[in-house]
Order: C-alpha cells, then structure tokens, then sequence
C-alpha cells in the first residue's frame, strides 16, 4: 500500500482506522499508540503521509501502512513485544531519540513499536542498555 491508496483515516474512542481507495477498511488499537490515545483532536489531525505510513510531527508518532494489514488481534495479544510494552509504559520517551541514541534507524524503532518488526535479542540488549544509561544520566540532574 501506499499514500495513493489511503482514501481515509479515522479515530474512533479505542481504535484508529484507514479507508483504502478500493474499499478495504483495516484498524488498530489505540492502546498500543499513547501517543495518538492522548493527543488531541487537533493533533490527531495534523498528520502526513509518506511512502511507507503516516507521520504526526507534533506527537513523534508513526504508524506504517504495513501494520494496519498484518495486524490480527488474536496474533498480536499474544505476540506483543517488549518495545510496544515500553511505549505504552512510557509514552513520555520520544523513539526518534531514543532510536538515535541506538545507532538505529527511528523509522526501525517504530517498527518495532508498532509490531511491524520484532527486535533480536541481541537489539532488545542495546536499547535496554541505553535506556539504563539515560536513566543513569537522569540520575544526575540537580535542579
């Protein structure tokens, strides 16, 4: 899919939905996105598309179009990863950084937030160290 084949895009008070040009209607819980769950009706508006989903500058949130079609409830109750286990936690952590402090992609880390990608194990370490070194560092703040 891509932005030439979203007709629509919607917000019901749990879930977030897209209209394809040819008619297909696809969801996804509000819950795994804080971000958009707590953002405003204008915020929630105020979004862009690109090649691959759909951006909201204001509230660091992405959404891949790929998400919207490979999400299955039953599949993803059971497969959430640690990364969206994270964002919903802590929605106060902006992925664009955070992936920027991994050396990875943020478009990645999105992924992996949205359960598009599933991290290795190997990459759950390196943003679980970062994490404990952010920690560390807000340790030291004296105000």
């Amino acid at each position: 899919m891509t932005r030439k084949d979203l007709k629509r895009l919607w917000f019901s008070d749990e879930r977030i939905f897209i209209e394809t040009v040819q008619g297909a209607v696809k969801s996804m819980p509000l819950e795994w996105f804080p971000r958009l769950k707590n953002a405003t009706p204008a915020e929630r508006e105020d979004y862009e598309l690109s090649a691959m989903g759909i951006h909201w500058e204001a509230i660091d949130e992405d959404l891949s179009f790929e998400g919207f079609f490979n999400y299955n409830k039953q599949q993803a109750d059971k497969q959430r990863n640690s990364i969206q286990e994270l964002v919903k936690d802590f929605p106060m952590i902006n992925l664009t950084e955070l992936a920027t402090r991994v050396g990875i992609s943020p478009a990645v880390m999105r992924h992996y937030a949205c359960n598009v990608k599933r991290p290795s194990a190997a990459r759950k370490k390196e943003i679980e160290q970062t994490l404990h070194r952010l920690g560390e560092e807000l340790m030291q703040v004296k105000l």
